[in-house]
């Protein structure tokens, strides 16, 4: 009989090879089969299973509504519905500012009116038309993009956007968004840190990142 067929205690050498082959390899199996939620102890640890860490809850960072801010003199009423208030040869930084609209429960809100309005690169507002004004809604999942410039300065304001935000029949939000670094920003009395863009950059200019939180349940 060939040596590996020569057998060990009543089992032959192949069969035991093989035997022990599969267990190996079912303690793998064994292992996977444990729940994802929780990973095991070492074996006679006291303190049983341990569950893993909760996935984070829906959060956009903040408990309380988006901060109230002034109007000021330059709102118009009925800007035109249009996320672009880009014009061919505007002078400026282009810049795309996104986010979703949250209610207090950090439910996104469908079709939540925002009106944004700011002054061009020199600092100044056109109040006999609609330049760099206009109104857009919410998406199903509460997201929307406003493609712009940079706003310029003017005195006693520090670099900023304005906006009304407003979920379907509730309350109006008037707030501002504002730029990180900005030296103004220390001396601008009316300024918020809480309303602090996040900024970036891509292949068209500036990016700004903005979530929005209103008094909705």
């Amino acid at each position: 009989m060939p040596e590996d067929e020569q057998e060990q205690g009543g089992i032959s050498r192949k069969n035991f090879i093989a035997a022990v082959g599969i267990g190996a390899l079912a303690v793998p199996a064994v292992v996977s089969s444990a729940s994802p939620a929780q990973a095991t102890q070492p074996s006679g640890s006291p303190l049983g299973p341990r569950l893993l860490e909760p996935t984070p809850k829906c959060t956009d960072g903040d408990d309380e509504q988006t901060p109230n801010q002034t109007e000021g003199p330059y709102f118009k009423p009925g800007s035109p519905e249009r996320a672009n208030l880009v014009t061919p040869g505007m002078p400026g930084t282009k810049l795309t500012v996104s986010g979703i609209v949250y209610s207090r429960s950090c439910k996104p809100i469908a079709r939540a009116l925002l009106d944004f309005w700011q002054c061009d690169n020199g600092g100044i507002y056109d109040n006999s038309g609609y330049t760099l004004r206009g109104h857009q809604y919410t998406d199903a999942a509460g997201k929307f993009t406003l493609q712009t410039i940079v706003p310029g300065l003017y005195p006693g304001r520090t670099r900023h956007i304005h906006v009304k935000a407003q979920a379907p029949g509730q309350r109006i939000l008037t707030t501002q968004l504002y730029f990180p670094g900005e030296p103004r920003n220390q001396t601008d009395t009316i300024y918020d840190p809480r309303l602090l863009m996040k900024m970036g950059t891509d292949q068209n200019g500036r990016t700004g990142a903005f979530d929005f939180v209103l008094m909705v349940p």
